[in-house]
Formats: structure tokens, sequence, C-alpha cells
């Protein structure tokens, strides 16, 4: 199994919170229409602090190809766009499990 979990921070425009909202319904709507794509969950920040991130996916996938369809899957390529244009900083993080 697969791990991919991303952290963002998010642009100020219109808000943090609208951003991230918006950010969130998108990506869990990819939840049952990607193969191989096992679970997927987005949380936003409550904690005020300057070393947080805004916004954090974690998903699961069955392997590593699976990981990669994702990231080629037409959906996820709609998804990243927006995602690009919301936000300031990315970090990720792919592991075995």
């Amino acid at each position: 199994m697969i791990k991919h979990i991303v952290a963002w921070r998010l642009r100020t425009e219109p808000s943090v919170r609208a951003n991230a909202e918006h950010i969130k319904a998108l990506l869990e709507d990819l939840a049952g229409r990607i193969p191989g794509l096992l679970k997927i969950e987005v949380g936003i920040n409550y904690v005020e602090d300057a070393n947080a991130s805004d916004l954090v996916l974690y998903s699961e996938f069955v392997d590593r190809a699976a990981l990669q369809g994702y990231q080629d899957h037409p959906l996820h390529e709609a998804v990243k766009l927006t995602i690009r244009a919301l936000t300031t900083e990315r970090r990720v993080v792919d592991y075995e499990a």
C-alpha cells in the first residue's frame, strides 16, 4: 500500500478558509472515481501557528502504479489546476506501508 500525503499553504484571497473548503470539496469528489485510490481524506487546519499548513490531503493507493495513475488521471489533472491557483506552498510525502 502507498500512502500519499500533501500539505499546502493557501492564498488569502478571497480567504484561506474559502480556498480550503473549495479544494477540500474538489479532492473529496475524486473518491470512488479513480482506479486504485483506496481512501482520500482532506483536513482543514484550525490552529493559528506560523509553522502550520492550511490544508492536508491523506490518501491511500493499492500500489505505486495506482498513485501514478492518479497523478495522471484527467479528473485529478483538472483539480491540480485549481489547487495551483489557490496555493502558495506545497509539501508532499509518499511512502510504502
